[in-house]
């Protein structure tokens, strides 16, 4: 007997857990949140702060399917910046420091007023299976059965996770909170592929303690862009960051001390994320480098909570509390910090993701989604993506549907990154980078809404104000873009106007002319085309965009639809790939182990190679032809 049934449960409320439950609440799910403590939900366990080169990507995609992410980073930010400005629109990203407090305040707003889930204050501590191996429920950690069509498990560096600060280790999900183990033994059980990973944070310093005058001051934007489309300005007041750096003094001091970080002691067996490394990694691996930047950044507004705490980004340390005061001190403007919270490592247990279908579902559990850390990648952003997409498979499992929320490579970077936990796994904490996309000039940060929201609308997932902001955005956008497709001018006029360009008498269109290097000074387009000038930015924004990449995206384009021909061509997951001629014993093999979903997933599988791919290709139309 059960004590209470819902149709989905979620474990853990981070940033996967409150995007997941969110998600699965809008489109319908009677939905319940289990977390520690109902006051840490949206909790910034690291660095308070939402997006970034490529995480800003995954940001806006989660805004662009009526997500809470860059909302409550909009409620919350104190420093906006949009990185890669001077660069092409493909690779900007948006970023917002926030305020740590008004940050979860703002996730716990945002929760609360979603109807249909429900909060409750307790562990998971085993689940509960079917006698076919289907997830149906959990026991919490006061005995309680509690029912569900669907559980999504985003425990973070909760499972089994072991705090190491020099040579002392103290288990903990996080600081003052105790680890998830009851849970992590559950998951053993059902022989899942797991592993160790660990990442770290650096000390946190009192802000009335530096030096401010000696650094060097890193502004904001003004006026700060919004990371959510549904936030019209930003209210908060801004905040100024600084810049530092280490020198010789402080590579001394650490070197000094190796013995004693717990990754270079030798206690900790797990891998580190390689694009946020530790700073004994980077005076180890990178020792011909005589200083790093160090950004120090505030954790709230002044007089706030948090306003004397700052985070020296790019220090993170699992180094003794005493060595980490004494290489504090060797920096610029922190001869007098005081340090407020040492730093450290935590390691975690993680679950290999090729254990996972494009959906996050275990193969070995139907029915039990794993999003966030758990499945090996690091950063709020990664893990809001897959807390979103896992409770919108589980919402459509438990109301009887298929699970069959999935976003493909060329359609979203949130797709990318499924894509390459689930057929490649994982050999170190994943984090997305725009490199990774090899449809980057489509999948920009400034036009998530137009790829993804009349999709979440399909899915029932967007809320009227979303769906009425993109109706009423994409017709303008249209619009203008026709305007710029026909409206133009000859080399004369453009001549006149103080534009140059070649006077071979052809007439170009205002698209052709945003293209020209000319158009850097956009005055004198705008003289002569006046439309420019009264356009939104964020309307006259995709219309650049448009104009800049005009000849690759329709490269692309015929790219995309080629992968998505083989995209279509679905694997059976009955399919015996022993059976299939003309595949050697390697290929078979692993094909078997990846088991992907699609044509053109077992083409991304490492070692697959073309004459095993076609003699898949050939197969599965065959069975194709017998079927239809």
């Amino acid at each position: 007997m059960m004590d209470m049934t819902f149709d989905v449960v979620v474990v853990g409320g981070g940033h996967a857990g409150t995007e997941a439950a969110a998600a699965a609440a809008r489109c319908g799910a009677k939905t319940l949140l289990l977390t520690h403590k109902l006051e840490t939900l949206g909790e910034m366990s690291c660095n308070p702060a939402i997006g970034g080169v490529g995480k800003g990507h995954l940001v806006r995609e989660i805004d662009a399917l009526d997500g809470l992410m860059g909302r409550a980073a909009d409620a919350a930010g104190i420093h906006f910046k949009l990185l890669n400005r001077s660069k092409g629109p493909a690779v900007r990203g948006p970023r917002a420091q926030a305020d740590r407090g008004l940050y979860r305040r703002a996730v716990q707003a945002l929760l609360r007023a979603q109807p249909g889930l429900f909060l409750v204050a307790d562990s998971a501590e085993d689940l509960l299976l079917d006698t076919t191996g289907r997830c149906i429920g959990v026991v919490s950690g006061n005995g309680r059965r509690i029912g569900a069509g669907a559980v999504v498990i985003t425990t973070g560096t909760f499972l089994r996770g072991v705090i190491h600060l020099g040579e002392d280790r103290t288990p903990a999900g996080r600081v003052g909170e105790a680890p998830s183990v009851g849970l992590a033994l559950a998951l053993a059980r059902l022989g899942l592929p797991m592993a160790r990973l660990k990442t770290g944070t650096p000390p946190r310093l009192d802000g009335r303690t530096i030096d401010w005058a000696a650094l060097e001051a890193q502004p904001g934007d003004d006026p700060p862009e919004p990371l959510s489309w549904l936030t019209q300005r930003i209210t908060n007041p801004q905040v100024a960051c600084a810049i530092t750096e280490t020198n010789e003094a402080t590579h001394a001091v650490i070197r000094a001390n190796l013995h004693r970080s717990a990754v270079y002691g030798g206690r900790i067996e797990g891998v580190g994320p390689r694009y946020c490394p530790s700073i004994e990694d980077k005076v180890v691996r990178f020792a011909d480098k005589g200083r790093h930047q160090i950004f120090l950044e505030p954790e709230g507004l002044p007089g706030g909570e948090d306003g004397d705490t700052i985070y020296p980004n790019g220090i993170s340390t699992s180094l003794p509390a005493e060595v980490q005061a004494a290489l504090i001190a060797t920096m610029p403007g922190l001869s007098r910090a005081v340090i407020l919270r040492p730093g450290y490592a935590i390691e975690y247990d993680h679950v290999d993701p090729r254990a996972l279908r494009p959906t996050l579902e275990l193969r070995a559990a139907p029915g039990l989604f794993l999003a966030g850390q758990i499945n090996g990648t690091t950063g709020y952003e990664e893990a809001g993506a897959q807390g979103l997409m896992a409770g919108l498979n589980a919402a459509a499992l438990a109301g009887g549907g298929a699970a069959n929320r999935v976003l493909s490579r060329a359609e979203a970077y949130t797709g990318v990154m499924i894509d390459d936990l689930v057929l490649q796994g994982v050999s170190e904490p994943y984090r997305m980078l725009t490199a990774r996309s090899e449809h980057r000039l489509a999948l920009r940060a400034d036009n998530a809404g137009l790829r993804l929201t009349e999709q979440g609308m399909a899915w029932a997932c967007v809320g009227p104000e979303r769906a009425a902001a993109h109706g009423a955005f994409a017709k303008a956008v249209a619009e203008a873009l026709a305007w710029a497709r026909e409206a133009g001018a000859t080399p004369a006029q453009f001549a006149a106007a103080g534009i140059a360009i070649n006077q071979d008498g052809r007439r170009r269109s205002v698209l052709e002319a945003l293209a020209l290097p000319s158009a850097a000074d956009p005055a004198p387009l705008e003289a002569l085309f006046p439309r420019l000038r009264e356009m939104p930015m964020a309307v006259r924004t995709q219309v650049e965009a448009e104009a800049l990449y005009a000849p690759y995206l329709q490269r692309q384009a015929a790219e995309m639809r080629a992968l998505e021909r083989e995209e279509r061509l679905a694997i059976p997951q009955e399919l015996d790939f022993s059976a299939i001629p003309g595949l050697s014993t390697e290929m078979r093999q692993r094909l078997a182990k990846a088991q992907p979903a699609t044509l053109g997933s077992a083409g991304r599988i490492a070692g697959i190679t073309p004459a095993a791919l076609a003699a898949l290709a050939v197969h599965l139309r065959r069975r194709e032809a017998r079927f239809t």
